[in-house]
């Protein structure tokens, strides 16, 4: 793994498939940031699925129910900014109502330039990119890939 420049703004996943690093972009999404740290310090995310991935596009979880009708029980306020949805861009998954943000979160694929200005961009996998590649397909996918664990890398050591 190469150094990490900021370990309380870097999230460590360690997926079925392998780890990611996700570098965490306060700057952007500063509230978003903070309530993705809180969840991952709770170990919210270990052990949940995949539940919605599409080949060319995104891989979503961080539904406590695995089926991507659940969250933490805490709407997020949009942080909508100029930020670019390209491939390893770490974006919040949210309903209809742009304020609906809670902890599903997804991981482009590939540029998405329609959701630009539209979902709240608060971070990008900086290593592992492969990893986010091998997770199985699927709405859902038959055999689900998860996250195994996350951690804040200042939390790590």
């Amino acid at each position: 793994m190469s150094e990490i420049r900021d370990p309380e703004n870097t999230l460590l996943m360690e997926t079925s498939k392998g780890p990611v690093v996700i570098a965490l972009r306060p700057d952007l999404a500063p509230g978003h940031v903070e309530r993705i740290k809180e969840l991952t310090r709770e170990g919210f995310y270990d052990g949940l699925k995949f539940h919605r991935v599409i080949e060319g596009f995104m891989a979503q979880t961080g539904c406590p129910r695995g089926t991507g009708t659940g969250g933490s029980g805490r709407k997020l306020k949009a942080e909508f900014t100029t930020e670019k949805h390209k491939r390893g861009t770490v974006s919040m998954a949210r309903a209809m109502d742009p304020d609906s943000g809670d902890s599903q979160f997804f991981v482009c694929f590939a540029d998405a330039p329609w959701l630009d200005r539209q979902y709240t961009v608060w971070g990008e996998v900086v290593e592992g990119m492969e990893n986010i590649d091998a997770i199985e397909r699927g709405e859902p996918p038959r055999s689900p890939d998860r996250i195994v664990s996350m951690r804040v890398a200042a939390d790590a050591a």
